[in-house]
């Protein structure tokens, strides 16, 4: 997310592709435990699942989130990739 060479002009082609704004769309994201309420915050009223792994360093965050659009979703994955450690799966 965010990287060099990363298109997100692309990935948004892939999401109106393969959904059908508006609906439910899923993400999931791994995070050291200390930045979990940095990506809570961003779900803020929505379904939300939080597992803390083994040793307890991260925190797998799953969202069910209602979205308008695909637009919609590539700006919760750029307020995501602000947060320093984590991981989009």
């Amino acid at each position: 997310m965010g990287a060099e060479g990363f298109s997100w002009e692309g990935f948004k082609e892939i999401l109106d592709d393969r959904h059908l704004f508006p609906e439910y769309y899923l993400f999931k994201f791994i995070v050291p435990k200390d930045k979990k309420k940095k990506v809570l915050d961003l779900f803020k009223g929505e379904e939300i699942r939080v597992r803390s792994s083994k040793n307890g360093r991260f925190v797998s965050i799953t969202a069910r989130c209602f979205m308008k659009s695909s637009e919609e979703v590539i700006t919760i994955y750029k307020m995501a990739a602000k947060i320093e450690g984590i991981v989009a799966l």
